[in-house]
This record gives structure tokens, sequence and C-alpha cells, in this order.
């Protein structure tokens, strides 16, 4: 759709200023900015990947909305100890509606001022799915190395996530068990930024990363929708 053409110089200058001025009165002056160099940008961001990753799961929500496709600027501070009421880091997801989207395999894309990020995963799979995961993977070890694949020969994404102190299965080869042993999981690029952060061919970054992914992230819904058992 070519709606989205780069983020600019004032995208970040923005959110470092957020962050030096982290208070209701000094967001309200400057509204007007986080919509044009923010919110803007990220809705033709959304814009211009939907067709794409439609084309990986055609439930995803694509509307280039907050609290849909992209994150909101506020803090949720009630159960936080940090109060400032804003965040100086945003984000976009790609992710099927439904109430427990947290325990479901999304795709993402988030910055800050010096770095961005993207990949996929889960915000905290269950415990309910990952059992079902490593029964899966305990049968059929040849199919989850195959989905695996890019992952050891990309070098794009870092495996990330919490894992349980003891090995749960100590016979299992060393690419599986780094996954095995994680109570959730997910994939990131980790990036500074740089010029292409400022252009539109960080779309086509972000669309070369997300197709190697996808036919991991197709495999892990069929284990949750229990078409794979």
């Amino acid at each position: 759709m070519n709606n989205f053409k780069g983020f600019s110089r004032e995208t970040l200058d923005f959110l470092i200023d957020l962050g030096k001025n982290n208070n209701r009165t000094w967001f309200k002056e400057n509204k007007n900015k986080y919509k044009k160099y923010v919110l803007e940008p990220l809705q033709n961001l959304v814009m211009d990947l939907s067709g794409f990753m439609l084309t990986i799961d055609p439930l995803f929500e694509t509307r280039p909305l907050i609290d849909k496709t992209i994150s909101r600027i506020y803090r949720d501070i009630r159960f936080s100890r940090n109060k400032t009421p804003y965040r100086n880091n945003v984000w976009i997801t790609f992710k099927r509606l439904s109430k427990d989207w947290k325990e479901s395999p999304v795709y993402f894309f988030e910055f800050s001022p010096d770095t961005y990020h993207y990949g996929m995963g889960f915000y905290s799979a269950s415990k309910t799915f990952m059992d079902s995961f490593r029964k899966r993977v305990d049968e059929y070890p040849d199919e989850f190395l195959k989905v695996t694949s890019f992952y050891r020969n990309s070098g794009i994404f870092e495996l990330k996530g919490d894992k349980y102190k003891r090995t749960l299965n100590k016979t299992k080869p060393a690419e599986i068990l780094e996954w095995y042993q994680r109570k959730s999981f997910y994939l990131v690029s980790d990036n500074k930024i740089s010029n292409e952060f400022f252009s539109s061919s960080i779309i086509d970054k972000l669309i070369y990363g997300f197709q190697l992914i996808a036919p991991l992230y197709q495999y892990l819904w069929m284990i949750k929708s229990g078409i794979l058992d």
C-alpha cells in the first residue's frame, strides 16, 4: 500500500522528551506530536504489513487501532511499581482476537529511542500448552527440528524465555532441549536504531524475518488448537 515512509527523527525525539517529561501536563501540550510522529507512522506500518501478515494467518487482527494492533502510550500503573503515566516505548502486534491472547503466539515489532525489536512468541504460554508442546516434540522430534531449522541457520533471532532449573529430559539433544526447558518462549531480533529505521526498507526486513518464523508460528497454533496432539 506504500503508506509507510519510515519513522522520523521527530519520532525518537518525542519519546526521549516524554521520558524526561513524563507527566500529563506535558503530554497534553504535545499530544499532536504523538499523533503525527508516533501514532500515524505506526498506523501506516500496520496497514502496509497487513496484507502480508494475513497470508500467514487469515485470523490476524489487522485494524490499525490502539488496543487492536497498536500499543497504548498510557501505562497501566494500578499494579506497577513504576507510577509514571506514559511509556517511552511503543509496539505493534499481529495476533488473533481472543481473551487469552497472552497465552497464544503473536508477532511483534517494538521500539524505544535507542533500539528496535521484532519477532514472535508468547507473552506467557500456559503450562497446559507447554505440556502439549513437549508431548508433540517427544513423539515427533524430526517434525519440530524441521520447523525450527531457520533458527539454527539464519542467525537473525535469539530464543528467550524463563527456563526450569532442573533438566526436564536429559536425553534430548541440545537443539531441542533449549526449547524444551522453557516455561514460555519467544524469538526476538534485537537491533540498534539505524538508517533503515527511517525508511520504508524496514518493512522488507520485517517481512523477511516474519516469513522465516511462519512455519513455527503455524505449528504452535496447530498444537494449541488441537490439530496436532
